[in-house]
């Protein structure tokens, strides 16, 4: 029977492996991910309503789609001139089966000899272009990072699982929008750098390096926020445009939906009326660049790597007065001590005259020699040459005696004083000659 350490030991490594399939797993899931239409070609009219009859179902659906063309190419030059569609100049239908790339089909009826549906069209920019006299049918923003987020059930998803609100962003045509959507598929690595927990970072560093990898310059949010009566039921979603990297809002609306078949329609048409909010805050100005997504200024340099900068190396010429081996060698001391001398360079030696040296000084010469003197040095400076020596100490000067203050005379006193002296003194010599 196995001892219980490595019992525990076994199991621990299984569940590892366990734990390391599942992410596998998740990571590799087929669930995720759904790539963006590409309509940079293409320019985009929809919302055209038809109702044509034929002698059978073909024909009327081919009469459908003629109309529509008719139809969308005024539209189109009305949008493109700022005029109204009936003043758009008539074009044949050869023509537009040059210029126009597909039929887009929103909703459709087709009958015996009836077609009844809801088209768009999608002309080529670049022959429509040339057609309509315009090469550029709106003004760009700057790119803008696009991450879609759907709330429902109590759950924030955006590229983690598919979701009909990605789904409604990847079949959105951005060509006629003033906004440079980048929009995002969720494979490889898409759903752990971009995902719904990532709209509540702040951290600025982090955002720099997804808009970097991303090729984008600025962050628009796009949320809903979907509840459902009962499963298959009636839907009501409340959409929230944000901006920047703290989410500021931009607007919001309502809509709902009869049943869940009809969400689908409901959040493409959430998109079209979120890219009006958008568009909307473009135009007013609101869409502008948070500043603190620049790169902060690099650091100012020390003060010395400053001075430095300000003064580049300089060779002087300095002669030093050195009557002694001592003197010599102490000025080169002092002058290899000197901030801001690199090199000190000996020419001759003349000890009892004038020896001289080769420095290389980052600095101005009064600076050097307000330092030299500050050692004790005597310093002339002519031309740009400079002149050390030893100063000769001034002779000291003597100090006169304090004078006495004179005393008062007393004659009478003194007088008297010097008589008594005598008197006193006179024994004295006397007894010493004796």
């Amino acid at each position: 029977m196995p001892r219980r350490p490595l019992l525990i030991a076994a199991l621990l490594v299984a569940l590892c492996l366990v734990g390391g399939g599942i992410v596998y797993a998740q990571m590799e899931a087929g669930e995720r991910g759904i790539m963006p239409l590409d309509s940079s070609g293409t320019l985009e009219i929809d919302g055209i309503h038809v109702d044509v009859g034929g002698k059978d179902a073909q024909s009327s659906r081919l009469a459908g789609w003629r109309i529509a063309q008719r139809e969308g190419f005024k539209m189109l030059w009305a949008k493109s001139h700022g005029r109204r569609p009936s003043e758009a100049p008539s074009v044949s239908d050869s023509t537009l089966d040059d210029i126009v790339s597909s039929i887009i089909v929103q909703r459709e009826q087709i009958g015996p000899n009836r077609y009844i549906a809801d088209l768009g069209v999608l002309f080529d920019r670049a022959r429509a272009g040339q057609l309509l006299g315009v090469e550029a049918i709106t003004q760009r923003s700057q790119p803008m990072l696009l991450i879609p987020v759907i709330v429902t059930a109590g759950t924030e998803t955006s590229l983690e699982l598919r979701n009909p609100w990605q789904r409604a962003w990847a079949e959105f045509r951005t060509s006629q929008s003033p906004i440079d959507y980048v929009r995002v598929s969720g494979l490889g690595v898409d759903p752990l750098l971009i995902n719904a927990a990532q709209t509540e970072r702040r951290g600025r560093s982090w955002w720099r390096n997804i808009l970097d990898i991303y090729g984008a310059s600025d962050i628009l949010v796009a949320e809903v926020v979907l509840h459902r009566a009962y499963p298959g039921g009636p839907a009501r979603a409340r959409f929230i445009g944000r901006h920047g990297p703290d989410g500021e809002i931009i607007g919001g609306f309502d809509l709902s939906a009869p049943n869940s078949a009809g969400i689908a329609r409901m959040m493409d048409e959430g998109v079209r009326r979120m890219d009006e909010l958008f568009t909307a805050a473009f135009a007013q100005g609101r869409l502008q660049r948070d500043s603190s997504l620049n790169l902060p200024p690099p650091p100012p340099p020390p003060p010395e790597e400053v001075e430095e900068q300000q003064h580049a190396p300089t060779r002087y010429q300095v002669g030093v007065a050195a009557p002694n081996a001592a003197t010599y060698n102490s000025a080169i001391a002092h002058l290899r001590a000197v901030p801001g001398v690199d090199r000190v360079e000996q020419v001759n030696i003349a000890l009892g005259g004038t020896s001289y040296f080769f420095i290389t000084y980052r600095g101005d010469l009064g600076t050097l020699r307000a330092i030299l003197v500050s050692r004790g040095w005597g310093v002339d400076v002519s031309g740009g040459q400079l002149r050390m020596y030893v100063p000769t100490p001034k002779p000291a000067t003597q100090t006169p005696p304090p004078q006495q203050s004179p005393q008062p005379t007393n004659t009478t006193g003194n007088a008297t004083q010097n008589k008594t002296s005598a008197a006193a003194g006179q024994p004295q010599a006397q007894g010493a000659e004796r």
